[in-house]
Parts: C-alpha cells; sequence; structure tokens
C-alpha cells in the first residue's frame, strides 16, 4: 500500500461524515497556517466524484473558495500581528527593502507557492506581513486557487487511475521544495537582522 493510499483512506471518515465541509474546513485552516490535510481530502473526494458521488462542480467551486478565502484571512493576520514582529527583529530600512522585493516577486510566491508544503501555509502570512499589496495578492491567489484546485481536484477526476503516479512525483520532489524554501527563509531572516551598509544611500536618499 502506497503513503498517498494511506492517507486517502485515513480521510475517508472525514469526507463520509463531513463530506464538502470537512474539504472546505481543512483547506481553509492551511491558508491560516494551520497544518491540515486539505491536499489530500480534496484528491480523495474527487476519486469519489469520479465514481459519481459527490459531484465535481460543486467540490472544485467549494475547494477554490476554501483556497482562496483561508489565505486572504491569512493575509489579514500577517498584516495585522505579522508586520509588528518583523518591525522589532528587522531595521526601517531592511524591512522596506523585503517588502519592496516582495511586491515585484511576492506573486509567483502566493500563486505558484500552493503546491509547496509549507508555502502554501504560510505564503498568505508573508504577504500581508510585507505589506503586499491587496490588490495584487487576490489576483494572484486566486489565480493560484483556481489552478492548484484544478491540478489536484481536476486532476484526480480525470486520471483516476493514475493519480498515485502522479502523486509520487511530487512525494519525490518535496523534500527539494521544503529545503529550498527553509534555506530562503533563513537567509531572509539573516538579511532582515543585518545591519544596513552605511555606504547604502536610503530609499527616500536616492530619490532626492
Amino acid at each position: 500500500m502506497t503513503e498517498l493510499t494511506q492517507h486517502l483512506e485515513s480521510v475517508q471518515p472525514l469526507l463520509q461524515r463531513w463530506g464538502y465541509g470537512a474539504v472546505f474546513v481543512a483547506i481553509f485552516v492551511e491558508g491560516c497556517g494551520i497544518p491540515a490535510p486539505g491536499q489530500t481530502l480534496l484528491i480523495a473526494a474527487a476519486l469519489l466524484a469520479a465514481k459519481g458521488d459527490p459531484w465535481l462542480g460543486p467540490l472544485l467551486a467549494n475547494a477554490v473558495c476554501a483556497a482562496a478565502g483561508g489565505n486572504l484571512l491569512g493575509y489579514a493576520i500577517g498584516r495585522v500581528g505579522g508586520h509588528r514582529i518583523l518591525e522589532r527583529i528587522a531595521s526601517p530600512r531592511r524591512l522596506a527593502e523585503m517588502e519592496g522585493l516582495f511586491q515585484r516577486r511576492g506573486g509567483t510566491v502566493v500563486g505558484f507557492g500552493r503546491f509547496v508544503d509549507g508555502l502554501r501555509q504560510l505564503s498568505g502570512i508573508a504577504a500581508g506581513s510585507l505589506n503586499m499589496n491587496l490588490a495584487t495578492f487576490f489576483a494572484w491567489n486566486l489565480g493560484g486557487a483556481v489552478v492548484w484546485v484544478g491540478f489536484w481536484g481536476g486532476g484526480a477526476f480525470l486520471f483516476e487511475r493514475h493519480v498515485t503516479e502522479l502523486s509520487a512525483v511530487f512525494h519525490h520532489l518535496r523534500p527539494l521544495a521544503l529545503g529550498l524554501a527553509a534555506i530562503g527563509v533563513v537567509v531572509a531572516l539573516r538579511w532582515l537582522r543585518r545591519p544596513p551598509d552605511p555606504a547604502t544611500p536610503a530609499p527616500h536618499d536616492a530619490a532626492v
């Protein structure tokens, strides 16, 4: 029995009892930084949909709303609490530079980070903490939710017999992605805590 099969079997009781609600809650809380089997429940529900119950359309719409809504709440949490934490560990100049970088490149993290464990749970909080533009975040967040749900939910429905092989590819790539994400976090924190170079003009000085 593969690891995926074990995970799918472990969430069957949740689907049988709560149906769409279980999928929604698990995916939603992931966006707030809480680990939950959202992706596993989505795949399991889509495999059941391939057999006729539940219906695929409402399932996918339910999952998109949960994914986009959960990350939006994570963004709000980061905007309120995360930014205060960053203000304590980083100089104003470093924080401004990090915010500018996330404004330019954060969409990629938000949109495609859904496919990486860890980033899926924290990208919304990171975007809020670094004051990413709300409209930009909303667009990337919704687009990423649609692509992620379509890939795992629609893909599991269409390729029911091959979903194990598909998941195995991502399972082998996951340690690499997690390692790169962890390195990125460490480098970012060290960079934020490092005193700014006195020879480098402040952003407002450069604009004069």
